[in-house]
This record gives structure tokens, C-alpha cells and sequence, in this order.
């Protein structure tokens, strides 16, 4: 088998530092990989299948239906070849991670409470008044220690920044229910089944303790009305897309997976039935969106979530974590602020960048988005897993026309963001090992501290010179190694 540097002169960040020499933390695996046989890889990724549908580790496409109407279930492709990063390159992601997710906290707090960063002119005010996310049900709420985004997803792209150098930005902040980190944990495990003597080769810092990491931020955000939180994971039910990951995060913390049939209020605090009797609940990790987490405030015809939740939360008996309203703040309109927000509320010069974007509700970013439409990407600012995007490089003429009415008509639901030259990673598809597109979502579990494993969840984009890596437009996985020196 063909080493990397042998093949992949095109793909100058994720594997080489310049001209054609591969960076250091790769050697060992480029050597490796350089004395399997040809067939290996093939045989390796079948053995995965197998394991992964006998455990169950799906996902449903939503629109994909079958014939009773129901969505498919689908294996979540697994990539053989991990991503490896460098033991400083996680170092300073780590540092900007943290930072940014504190200052996201601050500013959801500031929108319910204060409001100084809109009164000072640093985000317009119609920003929060013009946000759907915005909860006027949360203003003036008091939540357990300021935190409202226990759990973020932070997606990270490499590409090279204006002097033409390899640099890690920041595409997209998830704060309301971000998903996948079931798969970041059995990725590893998978990878340490098949390639173990690749763990002996590297010093790649652990992921397994994530569940206990999780499990102890819940905690720490528990009401002070107990010293022992009892912690639940509210779900939709089995038919959500990402129900697996559910009943995982549930069964590995060693907590009940509940539904919102399975809670009731009483005397404004929130219990789950039990075989034994009313069991009390002091913190909900809640997988389930606003809207339906209680029929009598949100919408009355929801069946997921809890008649009489908001009161007890209201009342500071229960911890909902992601807080109620934390989607103010991953509204893609917000997201051109956030450096702005890191240097109001903290005091400090952003240690991640944004990608440059464009307001199409500024009319000078608008006329420039319609004028360069195919080379640009445009996203709803409400928008989520790849749909409601255009890519303009790779849209048709027909495409780029009907997106361009839709501009015209709401400016103000479109950012818009150059298309970036993403850093490429060896991924073994079905030609054999060929260079695909891929982001990074580490997840910061914010609590008394901030804290985090090292790496996350890595998504590739399968399809030939594609750029989007959601599962749901046929995106992959691969493990994420951080080399601990």
C-alpha cells in the first residue's frame, strides 16, 4: 500500500508543513499503513459494519421515508484512517474553546437579564428582539451558577487564513442540543478494536471518560435543594433521529432515559414515576427542543415534554441543561458577533477566529452576496444539518438563480461565508484511499469549570470534493486522535 506522501501533494494542512513533507505527528501511521497489505482496509471496514449494526448504532434520516412512512435507519459511515492532531495544536484549540464558550454563557445571560452588550451598541438590539430563539418566558431568570450552555458543539474548520497559513477557525457555535458525541466515544472504541497496535504506537490521549465528565458538570448544575441531584435524559422517544445517542449518554452515566410521559409537577417541583413510587428530578439533560418541553407555555399540542415544567424550573427546583432560550446565541446572525462579545465581556482578544461573513440583511453584504453568489456559501440563520444551504461552486445555474429570489425576498435569514479551501484528510472510500473534506465538533461541558476531552468528534464529507459533512447529507466520521506530547 502506497504511503501518503506518495499520493497526496494536494493536501498541504492536515498532513504536510509545506511543499511534500509529511508533519511529524503522522509518521508513525503513514509508516504503518505503508506495510498493510492491500486488502486490509477492506476487510477492516466490513468487520466495523458488522459490529456497529449489531449494536445498534444508527441514525433516521428525517424526509427519507420508507413505505409505512417511518425513517430509515441508517449506519452513520465509519472512516478507518483517524485524524491526528498535534499535542500544541490541541493546547491553543483548548484555550479558544473555552473562552469562547464562557463568553457565549455571558452573553445568553446578559439577553435575559441586562441586556448591556445590546445598550452599549455592540449587537444591534434587533437581534434579540427579532430572534426566534429569543425566550421572553426567561428573562429575568435566575439559572444555577449563570450557566445556560452546559453542553456546546463547537465546529472547527482548518483552512488557510489571508497570509496563506494553515488555521483553525470557528464555523458554527451548537448550543441547544448539539449531537454526535456517541459517536466520538465508539469511534475510539472501534478504532482500539481493530488497530491496537496503533495505541502502542501513539500516546493518544483518551475519550472514555467523557460519560463521567458529563455526568459530573450535570451534577454540579443541580439546584441547591439536594446533595444528592438525581440526573435524568429527557428524549423524544425512539423515533428521534439520534435516539441511539439517547439511550447511550443515559446508560453510560448510570441514569434513567426518560420521556415526558414518565414526569409530573407537583407542589412545583418535578418528580419521574418509578416502580417504586414519584422519584424527585433535579436536573434534566434534555434532548428535546424548546417548543415542546411544556404544552402549557410552548406549544399546547406537544406530547413530549411536561405540562407545568417551566414553573418548576422558574421556580429554581429543576436544572435544564441546555437552559430554555440558550438558541439566542447559536443563531447564525449572532454568530459575526462573538468576537465582539469576547472582548465586552472578557476583556480579551478572541483566540479562535470566525470565518468572514457576510449580513444579507445589510444591504451592501447583500448586493455583494447576489453579485458573487457561485462563489460564496449561504446558510439560513436558522438553519441547521446542511439543509437550507447553498454551495455555490457546485450549484447549478438553475440553483444559483432560484437561491438568488430567496435572498431577495428575506435578506435577513441569510449569512453568507467565503468557500473556504478546508483542510483534507485521507479517507478510505470505495476507489481506495482518496483526500475528503472535514470539520472537527469538540463538545465543552461547561460547570464549575470549563472542561473538555481532547479532540471530539471529526465529520467527512464522503462525496468527491464536497464540503458538507452532515450525516444527513451523507456525510461520515472518523476518530479523533490528540497525541498527548
Amino acid at each position: 500500500m502506497m504511503k501518503f506522501d506518495e499520493m497526496y501533494t494536494s493536501l498541504p494542512y492536515e498532513f504536510f508543513s509545506g511543499g511534500e513533507k509529511i508533519r511529524d505527528h503522522y509518521k508513525i501511521y503513514d509508516e504503518w499503513l505503508a506495510r498493510q497489505p492491500g486488502d486490509m482496509m477492506a476487510t477492516r471496514r466490513e468487520e466495523a459494519e458488522v459490529i456497529f449494526r449489531r449494536v445498534g448504532i444508527t441514525f433516521a434520516v428525517y424526509g427519507d421515508k420508507d413505505d409505512t412512512g417511518a425513517g430509515h435507519e441508517r449506519l452513520i459511515p465509519f472512516d478507518l484512517i483517524p485524524r491526528i492532531i498535534a499535542a500544541r495544536e490541541w493546547d491553543a484549540l483548548e484555550k479558544g474553546l473555552a473562552q469562547r464558550v464562557t463568553a457565549l454563557n455571558r452573553f445568553i445571560h446578559d439577553c435575559y437579564h441586562d441586556q448591556e452588550i445590546f445598550k452599549a451598541g455592540i449587537v444591534p438590539n434587533d437581534q434579540l428582539v427579532g430572534n426566534a430563539q429569543f425566550r421572553e418566558e426567561m428573562v429575568g431568570v435566575d439559572v444555577t451558577g449563570g450557566i445556560y450552555s452546559h453542553i456546546s458543539g463547537v465546529d472547527i474548520v482548518r483552512a488557510a487564513n489571508a497570509k496563506g497559513e494553515p488555521e483553525y477557525f470557528v464555523l458554527e457555535d451548537n448550543l441547544r442540543v448539539p449531537s454526535g458525541v456517541s459517536y466520538m466515544l465508539e469511534n475510539r472504541k472501534m478504532t482500539m478494536r481493530l488497530f491496537p497496535e496503533l495505541f502502542s504506537a501513539h500516546k493518544v490521549a483518551p475519550v472514555a471518560h467523557y460519560p463521567d465528565l458529563l455526568l459530573e458538570t450535570l451534577r454540579e448544575c443541580s439546584p441547591e435543594t439536594t446533595a444528592e441531584p438525581t440526573v435524568v435524559v429527557l428524549t423524544p422517544g425512539m423515533y428521534n433521529s439520534a435516539y441511539y445517542e439517547h439511550a447511550f449518554l443515559a446508560q453510560q452515566m448510570g441514569v434513567e432515559l426518560v420521556e415526558g410521559q414518565d414526569l409530573f409537577t407537583r407542589d412545583q417541583f418535578l418528580y419521574m414515576r418509578t416502580t417504586r413510587g414519584p422519584k424527585r428530578v433535579d436536573v434534566i439533560y434534555r434532548r428535546v427542543d424548546d417548543d415542546f418541553l411544556d404544552p402549557k407555555v410552548f406549544r399546547p399540542d406537544s406530547t413530549l415534554g411536561c405540562p407545568g415544567l417551566m414553573d418548576v424550573y422558574r421556580a429554581g427546583h429543576v436544572s435544564i441543561c441546555n437552559a430554555v432560550g440558550t438558541g439566542v446565541a447559536d443563531d447564525k446572525s449572532i454568530y459575526p458577533y462573538v468576537p465582539k462579545m469576547i472582548e465586552f465581556y472578557l476583556g480579551e482578544k478572541p483566540l479562535l477566529n470566525n470565518v468572514p461573513t457576510l449580513m444579507c440583511r445589510n444591504a451592501d453584504d447583500l448586493l455583494y452576496t447576489l453579485d458573487n453568489l457561485k462563489d460564496l456559501v449561504v446558510k439560513e440563520v436558522h438553519g441547521a444539518g446542511g439543509y437550507g444551504m447553498l454551495v455555490g461552486p457546485a450549484a447549478t445555474k438553475d440553483e444559483l438563480e432560484e437561491f438568488g429570489k430567496l435572498l431577495r425576498a428575506h435578506p435577513e435569514r441569510y449569512i453568507a461565508q467565503p468557500t473556504l479551501s478546508l483542510s483534507s484528510c485521507p479517507t478510505f472510500v470505495e476507489s481506495g484511499i482518496a483526500p475528503r473534506h472535514i470539520d472537527l465538533r469538540p463538545y465543552v461541558l461547561s460547570g464549575k469549570k470549563v472542561q473538555m476531552v481532547p479532540g471530539g468528534l471529526t465529520r467527512v464529507a464522503l462525496k468527491e470534493g464536497s464540503l458538507v459533512v452532515n450525516s444527513s447529507q451523507g456525510g461520515g466520521t472518523k476518530d479523533t486522535w490528540v497525541l498527548e506530547e
